[in-house]
């Protein structure tokens, strides 16, 4: 596996962060025969793609190609799973928020407690703070912070709660 540059990493963390995991724009400084480079090596080795940009959308070009059209990079699913964010989680979360991209790639590092609690929610059943404390080592209030703070705040997600009969206030993560 080939290990990544701290300039890697942060440009395919920023994409998974964007909506459509755009790769532009570029860290601040690298700019000219460094960033020809770097984008270079990444296309070469899967990361990044170059498409098509949509110029209608303002999506940022890369480069030009003639007659009013030009390129843009976004980061691959390969790209992706090199920073260790699932490509699949990411189009899970993107789905599930209104606003906030910025939030997604903080959202789901595979392993993270905060990923085990969105799979607690997510799931038919829901969870219990009980449930979701015996899992996670949380106390009960910070599960109702991460809940409120993260979840609901942060990223834009539609946790409720109901109380069922014979258990205690279940949440659960509601699409839409």
């Amino acid at each position: 596996m080939t290990k990544l540059t701290d300039t890697q990493t942060l440009i395919l963390t920023r994409a998974s962060a964007r909506p459509g995991n755009l790769a532009l724009p570029l860290p601040e400084g690298l700019h000219g025969a460094a960033a020809k480079m770097a984008v270079g090596r990444m296309i070469k080795l899967g990361w990044l793609e170059e498409v098509e940009s949509n110029l209608r959308r303002k999506q940022p070009l890369w480069r030009e190609t003639g007659d009013g059209h030009g390129t843009t990079l976004i980061a691959t699913d390969a790209g992706l799973d090199a920073i260790g964010i699932d490509p699949v989680v990411v189009r899970t979360m993107a789905a599930l928020r209104d606003a906030k991209p910025e939030a997604i790639a903080a959202a789901q590092r595979p392993g993270t407690k905060q990923a085990q609690l969105i799979a607690m929610l997510e799931r038919p059943e829901g969870a219990t703070i009980a449930e979701i404390a015996e899992a996670t080592g949380w106390k009960h209030h910070s599960i109702r912070g991460a809940i409120s703070g993260a979840l609901k705040n942060k990223l834009g997600l539609n946790v409720t709660s109901e109380k069922v009969k014979d258990r205690a206030r279940v949440y659960s993560l509601k699409s839409g």
